[in-house]
């Protein structure tokens, strides 16, 4: 059987190491598998949900979305990069879909609970961002996913619509909807926590090292980061776990010997923030060097990133469009 992989992000801003490590790495490996196929969604209506008021911030972020996903290696001839409101199809079978979910449902949602209160919409809570997760499960079911990669915060939305999957195969006596299969990041693959320390890196909160960082900037970023607050003399012996340039060291480098030794001389005593910083900015650099040079590139023609667009979703339509004509056979509305 063919295996079909969904995955996406909110056009709200560039991407960062963040989305480079959960993701963007995985998706690249992802397109050069056998048999399989990739849906990537920049899903600007979702974006929408918590930024109706500026939607000139979403339409500029989709091009940095196109360029970053470019930067890094992923193929349009591969992977079928789309824009979410370009498919009409989901908001239809998102209309259907609300009718199987309770209201209370959505609100018992982990992750819709928790992102309420991280956006402070406990008292005024936007009804396109409470029904997020049915959203999500028009997405997914729209393309027949079979694999849908996330991180472990979102587990209660992939479950909410394994529910949603199984109410409307059952209600309606068919098997055209899939049940998807969540996949979970591997191990230092999960979500990077931010230059400050403070919690996964986020745009939002303004600790991110950006793909688009030049290198002054990434520098800069690195030589500010969260280390251990009371390692304050070279000869003080200093704590590993919680610093973050050891943690950066232990995703980004490749020789982890080197790394466990530093982190031993570090833990004695001797060894400074200002040297672990400046290797970790080496790595980094080299990493980020190439994806820059590429990005620079395609900035250049405006057009063919449109081009590519538009012919992805014009893909992506095609496929929705048979979903929802299945849906609404099954439902018994195909009136003529």
């Amino acid at each position: 059987m063919e295996k079909i992989y969904l995955t996406g992000d909110r056009p709200t801003g560039k991407l960062h190491l963040g989305h480079y490590v959960g993701s963007l790495k995985n998706r690249v490996a992802i397109q050069e598998l056998e048999n399989t196929q990739q849906f990537i969604m920049i899903a600007d209506q979702q974006a929408l949900t918590d930024n109706a008021d500026n939607p000139l911030k979403i339409q500029k972020s989709v091009r940095e979305v196109i360029l970053d996903y470019l930067a890094i290696g992923l193929d349009p001839a591969k992977s079928t990069i789309f824009i979410q409101s370009k498919i009409p199809q989901l908001s239809e079978l998102m209309m259907y879909y609300l009718n199987l979910v309770t209201v209370s449902r959505l609100y018992r949602n982990p992750t819709v609970k928790s992102e309420m209160k991280e956006k402070n919409f406990e008292t005024s809570l936007p009804a396109g961002f409470l029904t997020y997760p049915v959203s999500q499960a028009a997405d997914i079911t729209a393309f027949k996913a079979t694999h849908v990669p996330v991180g472990g915060d979102q587990l209660p939305m992939i479950e909410q619509t394994k529910e949603i999957v199984r109410s409307f195969n059952r209600i309606y006596n068919t098997d055209c909807l899939i049940e998807p299969e969540i996949v979970l990041p591997k191990k230092n693959q999960e979500r990077l926590k931010g230059i400050d320390g403070q919690g996964k890196m986020s745009k939002s909160l303004n600790n991110g090292i950006y793909l688009s960082d030049d290198e002054a900037t990434i520098k800069k970023k690195i030589m500010s980061m969260y280390t251990d607050p009371n390692h304050i003399h070279v000869s003080d012996p200093g704590q590993v776990e919680g610093n973050m340039v050891f943690e950066y060291l232990d995703i980004f480098a490749t020789d982890k010997n080197e790394v466990e030794q530093l982190k031993q001389h570090y833990r004695e005593g001797g060894l400074g923030d200002v040297k672990i910083k400046n290797y970790l900015n080496e790595i980094l650099q080299e990493t980020l060097l190439s994806i820059r040079l590429k990005r620079n590139e395609f900035e250049k023609d405006d057009a063919y990133l449109m081009e590519i667009l538009k012919a992805g979703s014009l893909k992506a339509e095609e496929r929705a469009t048979e979903t929802l004509d299945e849906v609404k056979r099954a439902m018994g509305i195909n009136y003529f």
